[in-house]
């Protein structure tokens, strides 16, 4: 892997994070909050590691998908070791371990906390918190290419390490455009959100913090009891309308909002992905009867708490835990499926489920013609076997890591169900679980270790594995 291409592009990413530190100074000057002083410091140290980085390094640089691979997954390290700093100079979350726990579980869009009283913490903490989510939401790589084209790389080979799914949809020839225009969807759609939470009673502050975990599917609010907090029905039906909305790829939004609005309807994950939340909402409406009878909240509860746990945004208005068994575990196989691929939610992707459903339907009928020729389809159109066999090695790694996590998490003293609830809620990047670690539970007696484990799956269930895992391999370091 050539070093020099490396540090200067995480020179780039750490001088863009040491501008960003600044975005809360605002609210921190108008609540009188007190934590201006660790943004300054946090900004400071960011940039002045970034400059060096980027200094050093003269010339243009070239990448290769090493070089790709590298930088994405260091670039998300670097962004949660020197994201976390406000957390730490504040007195927030004193505790390093805890703060980079933090800090990854919001740029990875996870939602999982350590805090136990949200309101008793900074409000401009809780919105650099929210700020976390955003950038991580559509990716830190795809909003740098972006907005910083001075680094003087293509970027496809960053665009396909970071961007989630089997493969990275291109709108335009130029990478730089592509990212331009997803990140031009995410923010009419965040500035959309925003202005209807406000009409729905929410000031700007708490508009703000919960669009920007909407859309990003993270999760991380200003209240104890999350969007519970809020009575109103409207509230609570606009954050589910744009969870469903995040948890699409958004290259359907971008060709809906040029006029393609059919594109969604022609695309057979959307359908599948529709089909999914559609039924789930239908049984847990009719498993959680004897709960709430036939009322709006049943219908509002369990639309909000499918899409919240389909999209992994983990917001929560009840308590999941007091519903009847079988609701408890459609809601635990959505954690496993996840939102569509290119969209902002993390689990297996949609899209992987269904490219499975359909291999093994494919494997029956060749049990039973051998010499029938058929293909596996996706939007009328053949799939690679290169894409097939990546989404069957994609599958057996997730689970492998579900479980070896889950024995990881049980050695360090957590009962079964909390043990790989957590592993579940942290690789698929959903936050809440079961257990120990559910709606209303935090992270926070978690011990280090086990904290570092969580945090690790965190990286690995944004970067979709494999981008991660590569660098574990030796020949990769080598020329």
């Amino acid at each position: 892997m050539d070093a020099k291409a490396t540090l200067k592009m995480l020179g780039g990413l750490l001088l863009f994070l040491g501008v960003m530190l600044l975005t809360p100074v605002p609210f921190s000057l108008f609540y009188r909050d007190g934590a201006l002083p660790a943004f300054l410091f946090s900004s400071v140290v960011s940039l002045a590691a970034g400059g060096l980085l980027f200094g050093l390094i003269r010339g243009p640089i070239r990448l290769s998908h090493r070089e790709g691979f590298g930088i994405v997954t260091l670039g998300w390290v670097a962004f949660a070791s020197l994201g976390c700093l406000p957390f730490i100079f504040s007195g927030t979350i004193p505790a390093p371990v805890d703060a980079v726990f933090e800090a990854m579980s919001g740029f990875t869009t996870t939602g999982a906390t350590v805090i136990t009283d949200l309101e008793s913490v900074p409000e401009s903490i809780l919105f650099w918190r929210a700020t976390t989510h955003w950038i991580g939401g559509m990716g830190i790589i795809v909003l740098t290419l972006a907005i910083l084209p001075f680094l003087g790389v293509g970027g496809m080979q960053l665009f396909q390490a970071e961007v989630p799914g089997p493969t990275a949809d291109r709108l335009s020839p130029k990478i730089q455009d592509t990212a331009k225009m997803l990140w031009g969807v995410y923010f009419l759609l965040t500035f959309l959100e925003v202005i209807l939470l406000m009409v729905g009673g929410l000031d700007f502050y708490e508009a703000i913090c919960h669009a920007f975990a909407t859309m990003a599917t993270g999760g991380f609010s200003t209240r104890n009891e999350s969007v519970g907090a809020f009575e109103s029905p409207f509230i609570r039906i606009v954050i589910s309308v744009f969870m469903f909305l995040a948890g699409v790829n958004f290259s359907l939004h971008y060709h809906a909002l040029r006029g393609r609005v059919r594109s969604y309807w022609r695309s057979q994950e959307f359908r599948f992905y529709t089909a999914v939340v559609g039924l789930s909402i239908v049984a847990i409406f009719f498993l959680n009867l004897p709960e709430y009878g036939l009322s709006g909240a049943n219908g509002i509860d369990s639309s909000f708490q499918v899409l919240s746990i389909v999209t992994t945004t983990g917001f929560c208005t009840a308590d999941f835990e007091l519903w009847p068994s079988l609701s408890r575990y459609i809601l635990l196989f959505l954690m496993f499926l996840g939102g569509c691929a290119g969209s902002t939610g993390g689990g297996m992707k949609n899209i992987r489920v269904l490219l499975i459903l359909k291999h093994a339907k494919h494997q029956l009928f060749r049990h039973i013609h051998p010499r029938g020729v058929k293909v596996v389809k996706i939007d009328g159109k053949p799939v690679p076997d290169d894409i097939m066999q990546g989404v069957l090695g994609f599958f057996a790694l997730y689970i492998g890591l579900f479980t070896a996590g889950s024995f990881a998490m049980a050695a360090f003293g957590l009962d079964m169900v909390s043990a790989g609830a957590s592993v579940l809620a942290c690789l698929s990047n959903i936050g809440p679980g079961l257990g120990s670690v559910g709606p209303t539970d935090t992270y926070a007696l978690i011990p280090p270790a086990g904290k570092g484990v969580l945090t690790v799956l965190m990286l690995l269930g944004r970067l979709e594995l494999f981008t991660v895992l590569v660098l574990l391999f030796p020949s990769f370091w080598k020329r």
